[in-house]
């Protein structure tokens, strides 16, 4: 094709694509079914994770949950079992004899369960000899929520080699370890879902959580980089979703304060709320989402200004330090637990 053609036809399909986007403002998509199809959440033991289960449960899907507390993923697994059987109730006092509105009557609510598996995804041989245990016990993945994440919580100079190391593997190295072990069938069925939970700070950055922001950087970049290859693959039954909120209040980064007067208008974001606004573009296959949507300018500001406008804007908003608290407290709990144990 001529090149001049192709680029008319490329800007079309550019504009095209913004009004697509438009559109999707106005008349909100129809969101999928997940009923019956296995779907896999790592950190599922405790904040965002086990929301996500438990959102994921209410629409019937089968669940895997890993985590590396056994306690509280177990606890997690409790929380689903009860909503299976809430729904099981629920069609149980349904009359007798009525057909379902379809959905139901593709999977039985009795054949709803929940898997539980302590794994540590920062620990490559441990996912994959996981992952196979997945396969055997429950079958192949087609929802794969990658949510388990760490901070150490130490500026640079201060943070041992070793927790830098596990911010890396758990963060960021896991994604590549269990979407290689997951990804195969997927795209021989051309068909599955791929989330990445990374972080508002893997967009942009701030001071004293170096780790953190690189291991969020480059999970974005690896979502980013698989997404290009599916599309370059065609596989276009296998749909990605980069979710990037912004601070969420599970207690991960407590003492995270930005400007006193700026914080009630950008308040720590209710875990609920991050979770829903998630599972929204989730099920209707919405490549990206930030919460709030400001994080969408902060991004797009952040691209265009010069790096000293940047610094201007951040020590507007106070969020140049903004960490430091969260950090001191860190420090402060490390001190008293040493001295409590004679260290």
């Amino acid at each position: 094709m001529n090149i001049l053609l192709e680029f008319f036809v490329v800007t079309f399909r550019v504009l095209w694509a913004f009004v697509l986007a438009a559109a999707k403002w106005l008349v909100r998509p129809k969101e999928k079914s997940v009923a019956g199809q296995v779907c896999l959440i790592t950190g599922a033991g405790s904040g965002l994770g086990r929301l996500f289960a438990l959102e994921f449960a209410r629409r019937r899907a089968l669940l895997v949950l890993w985590d590396i507390n056994t306690q509280s993923n177990e606890e997690t697994a409790g929380m689903v079992r009860h909503i299976y059987r809430e729904m099981a109730e629920e069609a149980a006092a349904a009359a007798p004899g009525v057909a379902g509105d379809g959905e139901k009557d593709v999977l039985p609510h009795c054949n709803l369960q929940v898997y539980t598996y302590t794994c540590d995804v920062g620990k490559r041989e441990n996912v994959y000899l996981t992952a196979e245990r997945v396969r055997k016990e429950v079958g192949e993945v087609s929802l794969l929520v990658n949510n388990a994440g760490v901070v150490s919580g130490h500026h640079l100079l201060e943070c041992p080699d070793e927790l830098i190391e596990r911010t890396m593997m758990v963060n960021c190295h896991a994604h590549f370890w269990t979407t290689k072990a997951f990804l195969p069938k997927m795209l021989e069925m051309n068909h599955g879902h791929i989330v990445t939970v990374a972080s508002s700070l893997g967009l942009f950055s701030t001071a004293g959580v170096e780790d953190y922001c690189a291991s969020k950087f480059g999970a974005v970049g690896f979502h980013e980089s698989l997404s290009h290859e599916l599309k370059a693959a065609e596989k276009d039954g296998i749909k990605t979703t980069l979710v990037c909120p912004y601070l969420v209040d599970t207690g991960m980064f407590r003492g995270c304060r930005i400007r006193k007067e700026i914080e009630p208008f950008l308040p720590p974001l209710k875990p609920e709320y991050c979770v829903k606004q998630a599972m929204r573009a989730i099920l209707t296959d919405q490549p990206m989402i930030c919460t709030p949507r400001l994080m969408y300018m902060v991004t797009f500001m952040k691209s265009i200004l010069p790096f000293e406008a940047v610094v201007c804007m951040y020590r507007f908003l106070g969020a140049d330090k903004c960490m430091y608290p969260f950090i001191a407290q860190r420090k402060q709990a490390t001190n008293n637990n040493e001295a409590k144990n004679g260290i």
